[in-house]
């Protein structure tokens, strides 16, 4: 799907914990139905840009607009309600509740509160349907990565954002959930917003890209930019 007018704009970002600055002046665009991959080394400040996105850390400057309207002050419950779904690192989901009711839960806390988002979310994790009634603490890390994907998207966001999603996760689930991305994202138009490690995945996938080194926007382009030596360099362990 072709990408339009920009979902999410995030200008001149930057976020600290405490006295500790991580980002600084962190400039980002995702365009409805896009699909932008940040990328960059362990510790450069991806996890932290999301959060700031997301509300989870207050920015200490900058500004995020969404769909439009400047959301930088807004608490993340409120984001959530105006499209962001948020997966963050660590296979979120709640252990002592079935599958079930991970998704039922969900539901319930949206504005929507439409149980066909339910079935449309187990249609792009169909795997999920045999665990229904399994508790999520006994699910493989692989399968809680697609209920946590799968719960993201039962708030039918206009934002799908991801911190590296395919993260400890055995090779078979990484190909179906690259999959899943990939349908999302080309079929259905929703827009995307990708933390990931693997440059090939990146390539696959992604329509354009931003490379975060030491808090900053080091390397920023399209997808077929991604071969160049450049981005290699800035990607090496």
């Amino acid at each position: 799907m072709t990408a339009g007018a920009p979902v999410l704009e995030v200008t001149g970002l930057e976020a600290a914990y405490g006295r500790a600055r991580v980002l600084f002046g962190v400039d980002l665009t995702v365009p409805e139905g896009g699909l932008l991959c940040v990328m960059g080394r362990n510790g450069v400040g991806k996890t932290t840009l999301l959060n700031a996105v997301t509300g989870v850390l207050p920015p200490t400057a900058g500004t995020v607009v969404f769909g439009g309207e400047d959301v930088t002050r807004t608490p993340t419950h409120q984001r959530v309600r105006r499209g962001m779904g948020y997966v963050p690192q660590g296979h979120e989901t709640f252990p002592q509740l079935t599958v079930a009711e991970n998704l039922q839960v969900t539901l319930e806390a949206t504005a929507h509160r439409d149980k066909g988002a339910i079935e449309e979310a187990l249609e792009v994790f169909p795997r999920l349907r045999e665990f229904l009634g399994r508790r999520a603490g006994f699910l493989s890390g692989g399968q809680q990565q697609q209920l946590a994907i799968a719960r993201a998207l039962v708030t039918r966001p206009r934002l799908l954002i991801l911190d590296e999603p395919t993260e400890g996760v055995q090779p078979s689930i990484v190909a179906e959930i690259e999959a899943a991305i990939e349908r999302l994202h080309k079929e259905k138009g929703l827009a995307v917003l990708l933390v990931e490690q693997y440059l090939e995945l990146a390539l696959r996938l992604a329509d354009g890209f931003v490379i975060i080194e030491g808090g900053r926007v080091a390397r920023a382009g399209s997808a077929g930019d991604l071969q160049d030596e450049e981005v290699k360099r800035l990607l090496a362990v």
